[in-house]
């Protein structure tokens, strides 16, 4: 259980190796993501989003950011948590594991994500050390937040510029990030 918990965050085209070395990925991998999604969409009901994420995509518009939601799931998922989050109208755009060949850790999702925004200066806000190492690998400093259950020193070897408790605790102190914005 601890491996498969050490592993969330990493796309699904990485997973099956990680959990279960090369040689299962190259004989089963399609087969397991394939009863991974059947068995992941009957439950989906039940994800509920983090307290304060509308909220926070809300201030960083509001400060002048553009967002890009960048995730690696899959189109059908994301389009849930986009309704789960009202975030369609909010958000600048949004990414899906049809948008890049290899997802987290590498850092295709990432610089997808930067074309979305119009490229220039960005900061990925991560909650596990898969998303820090996809943009430390795109150039891009990441503010990370312990909703993933990675420990605080882990997100800080993994390269996170800071790190945060929750997503309100960021919010209170936002204006000491590299996210303070124009206003601050």
């Amino acid at each position: 259980m601890w491996r498969i918990h050490r592993a969330i965050g990493m796309g699904g085209d990485q997973m099956v190796a990680e959990l279960a070395g090369d040689e299962v990925e190259q004989q089963k991998g399609d087969e397991i993501r394939d009863a991974e999604k059947a068995l992941y969409m009957a439950m989906i009901h039940e994800v509920r989003p983090l307290p304060a994420a509308r909220r926070l995509i809300e201030v960083l518009k509001e400060r002048g950011h553009t967002v890009v939601l960048a995730s690696s799931a899959k189109q059908e998922e994301i389009d849930h948590y986009l309704d789960l989050l009202d975030a369609r109208e909010i958000a600048d755009d949004w990414t899906s594991s049809a948008d890049v060949e290899k997802t987290k850790p590498d850092p295709d999702l990432v610089k997808t994500a930067l074309d979305k925004a119009g490229g220039g200066d960005a900061v990925m806000i991560g909650d596990s050390v898969w998303d820090v190492e996809a943009a430390k690998r795109a150039g891009i400093p990441t503010i990370a937040v312990r909703t993933g259950g990675f420990g605080h020193d882990e997100l800080v070897d993994a390269g996170a510029t800071c790190v945060f408790e929750s997503i309100h605790d960021l919010l209170e102190t936002l204006d000491e990030t590299p996210l303070k914005g124009e206003s601050a």
